[in-house]
């Protein structure tokens, strides 16, 4: 499986602490990151360690990821449970807007994290992490012998890809429209992850999924790299919701992915820088 080779993402002043937000009760909403808080200074070691809940929703490609940097914040804030869903970008925006609660949201595609920020949802202006390429998955063996884009338009081939309203799928159309290429799938899904399921299981002989996903299989599926894929590279934003439970907290976990250490565990993952 081909490896991804990548360098840390050089972050300049991205993202940083909520400016003013003490409780989630104050401010207006809309204030940007400024990275100007500091504690209280006290570093006593007999201040009781509160306990605290961040809730994060993240797009399904980033789950092995962020469960990785969930891990990592927990360890560095006692107290803290870092609370992880991972679904199709664009479900997780209809439960957002439909008021489930969120503190830090972090998407495949500029495109969804737009819809937030025009239903003035996200603190300050979101941040982009990394960047995503489609790959194509097989079942171990090939048997459909697919090499190329166009082998996905072989007759008997069964092709699955993700639905239009998902990064993934938004992709897959746009290289449709470059090459002039219709796709004729037996299913369209809801998460990338479902797409490599049907591929891993054998109920599809293809798939269209991220590089991180074939990453991510294993040994479950084989890759296959196709130019025409650089014309659809997807880049992934993280932000802060308005109505964020505990601001400060997101806007620390959204420095983290930004960071050096986030971009490691990214690039480890086959991410690559947006």
């Amino acid at each position: 499986m081909r490896k991804v080779v990548l360098s840390a993402l050089a972050v300049v002043g991205a993202v940083s602490l909520l400016a003013g937000c003490a409780s989630p009760s104050t401010g207006s909403g809309n204030e940007a990151w400024s990275g100007n808080e500091t504690g209280s200074g006290n570093g006593s070691s007999e201040t009781p360690v509160v306990d605290q809940t961040l809730t994060v929703f993240a797009a399904a490609s980033l789950k092995s990821t962020f469960t990785e940097l969930a891990s990592e914040f927990e360890k560095s804030h006692p107290g803290v449970t870092v609370s992880l869903t991972f679904a199709g970008s664009a479900d997780l925006v209809s439960q957002i807007i439909e008021g489930a609660p969120a503190d830090v949201v972090a998407f495949a595609d500029e495109k969804n994290m737009a819809k937030l920020s025009d239903a003035k949802l996200i603190r300050g202006t979101p941040q982009l992490f990394a960047s995503n390429t489609l790959e194509i998955a097989v079942p171990r063996g090939n048997p459909a012998d697919i090499t190329s884009f166009q082998d996905l338009t072989k007759p008997d081939a069964k092709v699955v890809i993700c639905a239009e309203q998902v990064p993934c799928g938004s992709a897959t159309t746009k290289i449709e429209q470059a090459t002039g290429i219709t796709l004729s799938p037996v299913s369209e899904e809801s998460a990338v992850t479902d797409v490599l399921g049907k591929v891993s299981s054998g109920e599809a002989d293809a798939g269209l999924v991220y590089v991180t996903d074939v990453e991510a299989a294993g040994d479950a599926v084989e890759g296959i790299t196709f130019p025409e894929a650089a014309g659809a590279v997807n880049k992934y934003p993280v932000g802060v919701t308005v109505g964020a439970a505990q601001p400060e907290l997101a806007a620390e976990f959204a420095t983290l992915i930004a960071g050096a250490e986030g971009q490691t565990i990214l690039a480890s993952a086959g991410f690559a820088k947006p």
